[in-house]
């Protein structure tokens, strides 16, 4: 009897063993699934917002070229379109999505790559586009806008948790060929035709992507030490606000050395951070985030503020230029003013100041000046320069002028150009215009985006 029962003993014991082993290769199986489906998630994420990211960029660049005049800057904005359409289609490949059915989609980012490389190629052997090419650019970009929209739909979807990427088989699917089923009717086949002709091709305002320089220009001075810099910590938050100051370390490799401070303020747990430079005891950076629960100040009155807070810690002459809005809380750019031989204004685009104001209590939460630091120095400007009347001939004749101005803006090849600015407008869509004031050449065009929040600039 004994033996019998030892030997159920040990049946037991392997049932339970085997029911254990089992367990764990179940565990182990459905862990390594659901790593995979989570990497897999992962990538597709990726792929979509890069998509976004992309197609709002080709819908920014068409409209670009809608306005361009001069044979060098479409050659640029079209050959970015082509660029921008190629990545976008790769970028919907990698989704897990039958290819089939998103082929309207796929075709239609591949003819707009290859009809821009077309049209680019033209530009770049000094032919101007002609007004069907216009056409078509228009076209396209409507067609990309509305793109634009679907996907900008599917992202909110897809934060909200209303669709999940095994969903987007079916639900995204329908989505699209909803959007795109007409871009194949017409279009697309007058498309076509002209590309055998041509198959023989910044929450920031403008130039808030400033160049940097080796030289420093604003940054002036002699150099500090740390105790220094913290004694520059006081006086810009107020002593009698802070509660605590601690060091995070001189940033010797950073663009531009800096002590680096955590400041806690005596009337919440907040914490401040706040770079200072080495040389010259620049305030660099600073950030005080805290909640605002109720707007009681103006847009106006802000800049107002800020334009007082500029004024006392140095910075003369500065020009709001563009701001953003979110949480109660604004932030303005700033750029420099300077007098030009005859006395007219010149925005310097690259001495640019960013600054935070609440908008309950209209405190200054924060301060970016690397811009500034970067650039300012007093330029010499050209006298000999072109009226305005001859630049806005170079103008698209169907940009409807607001305002106009000097400007110095930067390049993407570390230089500055003297331009004539105008802003204006072409049916719904806002733009800034910049003809070198010297040569009579299209520098550059942005556009405007005005939201309820602030004006932004692409």
């Amino acid at each position: 009897m004994k033996n019998k029962n030892n030997k159920m003993a040990y049946i037991i014991i392997a049932i339970i063993l085997v029911i254990a082993t089992v367990g764990a290769i179940v565990y182990y199986a459905y862990q390594e699934t659901r790593k995979y489906v989570v990497a897999s998630e992962n990538k597709y994420n990726m792929a979509f917002y890069e998509l976004v990211d992309y197609v709002q960029n080709v819908e920014t660049y068409l409209a670009k070229a809608l306005i361009s005049t001069t044979p060098e800057h479409g050659a640029e904005t079209l050959t970015n379109v082509w660029r921008e359409a190629s990545v976008a289609q790769s970028c919907l490949s990698q989704l897990p999505i039958n290819s089939h059915e998103l082929e309207n989609t796929s075709k239609f980012l591949n003819q707009v790559s290859d009809y821009s490389y077309s049209l680019s190629r033209k530009n770049i052997a000094g032919e101007r586009l002609s007004q069907e090419d216009l056409k078509n650019i228009k076209e396209l970009h409507t067609y990309s806008l509305e793109l634009e929209n679907t996907l900008n739909q599917l992202s909110t979807d897809l934060n909200n948790g209303r669709i999940k990427w095994g969903e987007l088989k079916d639900e995204g699917t329908k989505v699209f060929a909803t959007q795109v089923s007409s871009i194949t009717k017409d279009s697309f086949s007058n498309l076509e035709e002209n590309f055998h002709e041509y198959s023989g091709l910044i929450y920031d305002g403008a130039f808030s992507e400033h160049i940097t320089s080796a030289e420093k220009k604003g940054l002036t001075g002699e150099e500090i030490d740390e105790e220094k810099a913290k004694e520059i910590v006081k006086k810009f938050y107020g002593e009698d606000k802070i509660e605590k100051i601690d060091s995070n370390g001189y940033s010797e490799n950073a663009e531009i050395p800096s002590f680096d401070f955590s400041v806690k303020m005596k009337e919440n747990d907040n914490i401040a951070t706040i770079s200072v430079s080495k040389k010259g005891g620049h305030v660099i950076f600073a950030n005080y985030n805290r909640t605002v629960n109720v707007e009681t100040i103006s847009q106006e009155r802000a800049n107002e503020i800020a334009k007082d807070f500029l004024n006392k810690h140095g910075y003369i002459n500065m020009k709001e230029t563009y701001y953003y809005k979110q949480n109660g809380i604004v932030t303005i750019n700033y750029a420099y003013m300077q007098n030009s031989a005859n006395n007219q204004q010149v925005i310097i685009y690259p001495d640019l100041i960013k600054v935070k104001v609440a908008l309950d209590d209209g405190s200054v939460l924060g301060i970016e000046t690397s811009g500034y630091l970067n650039s300012h120095t007093t330029r010499n400007l050209p006298t000999n320069i072109i009226t305005k009347e001859k630049a806005k001939e170079v103008l698209n004749k169907d940009l409807q002028i607001e305002s106009e101005n000097l400007a110095i803006i930067p390049t993407k090849w570390n230089t500055e150009v003297f331009c004539w600015e105008f802003k204006g407008k072409v049916e719904d869509n806002e733009f800034l215009v910049y003809i070198n004031a010297e040569t009579g050449k299209e520098e550059d065009i942005l556009v405007i985006v005005n939201t309820a929040d602030g004006t932004l600039t692409h």
